[in-house]
């Protein structure tokens, strides 16, 4: 297809990057640590990190890897939420030559050894509190290697402090015994007298296993290369400018970090991009504190917020949030899950800064598209594709379809992984005769080259033969005042095959299923209504705070007969 959107690009966004620019992540990062030495590059829990100790530390701690006789291309597991080991850690991994496995922290046991096994890791560097998940699962794995580190390990003398509220007062430390596991601490001095040899990393070197939530059965590893990645952050980065641009200036950008860094979304658009542009990142370990997350607020000035609907509606019903002082706030990027239009023009009203929805897979880095950044009102859409990107709108035997007609999205750009981890088949599945990435997600693009998701091809309800897709009549139930959240799904129906289904959190707890009904009502075409209510104190989600529909759709269905 004809790049149609190019002529909507923002003006300075280039039509493509220079993917050559860097041969891999590793030169990326150390040409930033040598350019921003003195800038801080990572503050969490008032502890500030300089470039120079992130190179510091991830040259010691790689080191030390290397020293446990690990070969080239090895798989490292990482298992921790937003401390300031995970940014030392993943550069050591990469530094050394190895390949960084993401694990989620709130991984149960069973989960925990699918992704060890699947990946082949010798190695996992996990915070304590964890460690009992992976003392559970050692014998049934590759593992050789445990580095276990601490909440307060890097804190100084506060780290003492917290270190024993962590373990005595909120006992969030579960006993765990791991023969011969070593602490971060000691890895990173150990390393301190190593000297890192430095192997040649290609731009075909994998340099992350990101696995997939496994909504459509097992859990894969997207397999990244560095040039994955690399070009997704130059494409971010590209996309950002003319905001950036935009006054007041900003000496150093400073990016708000509350989603989970394991997850592909807080990696690139957090991480690396501010490593790219010697910003620095604020890292939440516990962003579900809402209370606590907009007191860390209160102490800067922040420009870039990276979030998920779900964080940001919190956020926005969170006492003390609209105080905060948004005037250096230049972008809000929303992505992982469709952002509902009454949640972005609240955010606009209190922040004065305009969602920018974006969209992405684990599988593509992950950026595919994004509203332009410098937008002053939310869109709707999920924006154009990014610079060097390739979309087209295909039917399901991959023949592309007219603008307006809504279809599977499929992609093709620098940033599409290389396959799954060790799964051909599953690869074959997911990619086009012509190089391009089946998403798995349905869309229609307009005339300008903006796309829209009408859903993904499972979450689909057939309503009477009627195609009903949950996205929009969740915007219209999450568009009422004594709505906090909202999920719908399809059940099965004796009259009309499926019907459509919606749980509901209050935030008016008077609020009736009629209401709701007779609201939706006047909105949506009859077989769009949600024929059946169900109110919640809470909904299923992933640990970036995506709702699982899944997870819903499960609980209503009969358990198999004995």
């Amino acid at each position: 297809m004809e790049r149609i959107w190019l002529k909507h690009y923002p003006a300075g966004v280039p039509a493509d990057i220079d993917v050559t620019q860097y041969s891999s992540l590793v030169e990326l990062l150390e040409e930033s640590f040598a350019k921003f030495a003195d800038r801080k590059a990572f503050i969490c829990m008032d502890k500030a990190i300089t470039y120079r100790e992130l190179d510091e530390m991830s040259t010691a701690l790689g080191a030390y890897l290397q020293s446990l006789g690990l070969e080239k291309g090895a798989r490292v597991a990482l298992m921790m939420p937003n401390v300031l080991q995970y940014p030392i850690s993943t550069a050591a991994v990469l530094r050394a030559g190895y390949s960084v496995v993401n694990v989620n922290p709130l991984y149960t046991p069973r989960e925990l050894e699918h992704q060890l096994k699947d990946s082949g890791a010798e190695t996992i560097i996990v915070l304590e509190n964890f460690a009992a998940t992976v003392q559970q699962v050692l014998g049934k794995t590759s593992l050789k290697h445990v580095i276990v580190g601490s909440m307060g390990d890097l804190l100084g003398f506060k780290g003492v402090i917290v270190n024993l509220v962590v373990r005595r007062v909120k006992k969030m430390v579960p006993p765990f015994s791991i023969p011969r596991a070593v602490t971060f601490n000691t890895a990173v001095a150990a390393g301190r007298g190593l000297k890192l040899n430095r192997p040649r990393i290609t731009p075909d070197d994998v340099a992350f296993l990101q696995y997939t939530g496994g909504t459509t059965g097992v859990s894969k590893g997207a397999t990244l290369l560095h040039r994955n990645i690399v070009a997704n952050v130059l494409q971010n980065d590209a996309w950002l400018q003319p905001a950036l641009k935009n006054p007041p200036h900003v000496d150093q950008l400073f990016i708000v970090c509350a989603l989970p860094l394991y997850h592909i979304f807080a990696l690139t658009a957090c991480y690396l991009l501010a490593v790219r542009a010697g910003g620095v990142n604020l890292l939440i370990p516990n962003p579900r504190d809402l209370p606590g997350f907009v007191k860390e607020l209160a102490k800067y000035q922040i420009n870039s917020f990276p979030a998920v609907n779900t964080l940001y509606n919190g956020l926005l019903n969170t006492p003390g949030f609209d105080k905060l002082d948004f005037s250096k706030l230049k972008t809000s990027f929303g992505g992982g899950m469709a952002t509902q239009k009454p949640v972005a023009e609240k955010w606009l009203a209190v922040t004065g800064c305009a969602l920018s929805e974006g969209y992405g897979l684990s599988e593509t880095s992950p950026t595919l598209t994004c509203n332009p950044a410098d937008a002053d009102k939310f869109s709707g859409s999920i924006g154009l594709p990014v610079p060097s990107t390739y979309l087209s709108i295909r039917d399901d035997d991959g023949n592309e379809l007219p603008l307006g007609q809504a279809g599977e999205i499929c992609a093709k750009g620098p940033q599409v992984m290389a396959g799954y981890w060790n799964r051909p088949d599953e690869t074959a599945r997911v990619m086009t005769s012509d190089g391009y990435f089946r998403t798995g997600d349905i869309g229609v693009m307009d005339e300008n080259g903006y796309t829209k998701i009408v859903d993904r091809k499972k979450d689909m309800i057939l309503v009477s033969g009627f195609n009903v897709y949950p996205n929009e009549i969740e915007e219209v139930i999450a568009s009422h005042p004594g709505v906090l959240e909202c999920a719908v799904i399809g059940v099965t129906d004796a009259k009309t095959s499926e019907a459509v289904k919606a749980f509901i959190v209050r935030k008016d707890p008077s609020l009736t299923a009629e209401e709701i009904i007779k609201f939706c009502g006047t909105q949506l075409t009859n077989y769009k209504v949600p024929k059946q209510i169900e109110f919640r104190t809470e909904l299923p989600k992933t640990n970036v705070g995506k709702i699982l529909r899944r997870e819903l759709r499960d609980e209503k269905k009969p358990a198999a007969a004995a």
